[in-house]
């Protein structure tokens, strides 16, 4: 035994949820390593309904290391990225859906997103899963009454009934898929693009916006090559800002692909700054980096508005918000000004935070196209027995969102990018 109780307590004998104070010993040498506490929780009142044990050392990294490597002397292995909560899961404890909210609660970036990850752990996502696939076990259970016990002549739902039965699940499908994009701004943030022909303000707007020198800014048009992604937190919204390189017709090979890279990161954003700059007239690379970014929502940001206005005021879009990067002077304008574009329509409003991420959007989808196909049969007059296998494939299909049915590669593909021992 590596730790060893104060006044000679046995720690096997120690009642579930007690801390015990005592030293952890080197058993080959003697040596003191570190004084710690060790947490006892039996089993089932803990996080993964099993026996546990948790040693809590000082801060530093010599004596947790040399603690690590006495356990694994001493029989015991590192534990595998989320293997506690795969535990958790495979005990019954919490669901497939939870498990995930796990890892969203450690990477939240901002209250919105932690509030949302924490009301899925708590299962508000799982409580609307389960009771639609209670409706669909109530459907098929009795439609299959009916083709397993035909000579009792038991009443099965078909016609209008049945018709809108599974309409109704399909609705509630569709509502449940319409959330993943208020769910992908929630985990990934509001892809932001600052966009403008070289030496307008485009990294320094970035510096400003986020309080710090992050991008290199020089008076050399075509300082940025790449693409720069830092995270912003305006409003308990997460905007992923992203810094592009300047637009404009280049013989640099360098300079071309960084230009190919800030139109493709134009048709991924959620939402495009168009930097001007103010004191100089619009020239026809101002006129393209317009065009590029027609298509999206978009604010005209008119840079150095410490210096006298030559530049006219484009006709879209509408939104037009004049600062200094120079002097700082209209960044909490601009900063409302994303915020409301947002608000319009970028993240729609809902009763409740939580949101479905991409597996279960897949999962729906394939639900939602069984359901539809069971919709078909049903209203063409065909077989029960085609309805039951699409409403069948549809019941699979929801329950891999709790994980009432898994494979060990989706098990795989969740845990993988958890931390180490979580």
């Amino acid at each position: 035994m590596i730790f060893r109780v104060r006044n000679a307590k046995r720690l096997e004998d120690q009642p579930s949820h007690s801390l015990l104070y005592g030293k952890v010993h080197d058993i080959r040498t003697g040596d003191v390593i570190d004084e710690a506490l060790v947490s006892v929780m039996r089993a089932p009142a803990s996080y993964t309904r099993e026996d546990v044990v948790e040693i809590n050392c000082h801060g530093g990294m010599m004596p947790l290391w040399r603690t690590v490597k006495l356990l694994i002397a001493s029989g015991a292995r590192q534990a595998e990225a989320g293997e506690f909560t795969k535990r958790a899961f495979l005990n019954g404890r919490i669901d497939l859906a939870q498990a995930e909210a796990v890892m969203d609660i450690i990477r939240a970036k901002t209250e919105l997103s932690h509030r949302a990850a924490n009301e899925q752990l708590r299962g508000g996502l799982s409580s609307e899963v389960t009771a639609l696939r209670d409706c669909l076990i109530s459907v098929i259970a009795a439609v299959e009454a009916g083709i397993d016990f035909p000579e009792e002549e038991i009443e099965t739902p078909t016609g209008n009934p049945l018709v809108d039965e599974v309409r109704s699940a399909i609705q509630n499908v569709e509502e449940l898929i319409s959330s993943h994009r208020y769910g992908k701004v929630l985990r990934d943030g509001i892809a932001t693009a600052i966009i403008g022909k070289p030496n307008v303000g485009k990294s320094s707007l970035l510096n400003r916006l986020l309080k710090q020198d992050r991008a290199i800014v020089t008076d050399i048009p075509g300082t940025t090559r790449d693409v720069l992604e830092e995270y912003l937190n305006v409003e308990g919204l997460p905007f992923k800002i992203l810094d592009t390189a300047g637009i404009r017709h280049s013989h640099d090979v360098v300079e071309q692909e960084g230009v190919k890279r800030s139109l493709g990161v134009i048709g991924a954003a959620d939402v495009i700054l168009i930097v001007l700059d103010g004191s100089t007239p619009l020239t026809d690379e101002d006129k393209r980096v317009i065009e590029e970014a027609r298509e999206k929502p978009a604010i005209v940001v008119m840079n150095k508005s410490d210096l006298e206005r030559t530049a006219d005021v484009p006709a879209w879009p509408e939104t037009i918000a004049e600062i200094s990067c120079k002097t700082g002077a209209g960044l909490d304008g601009l900063r409302m000004a994303l915020v409301e574009l947002v608000k319009e329509g970028t993240v729609p409003p809902r009763e409740h935070s939580w949101a479905v991420n991409q597996r279960h959007k897949t999962a729906l989808e394939k639900a939602k196209t069984s359901l539809e196909k069971a919709l078909a049969s049903t209203t063409s007059g065909m077989s029960a027995e085609f309805i039951a296998l699409d409403l069948r494939d549809a019941l699979d299909s929801v329950g891999l969102i709790i994980g009432a049915t898994h494979t060990d590669d989706i098990l795989e593909r969740i845990f993988r990018d958890f931390c180490i021992g979580k």
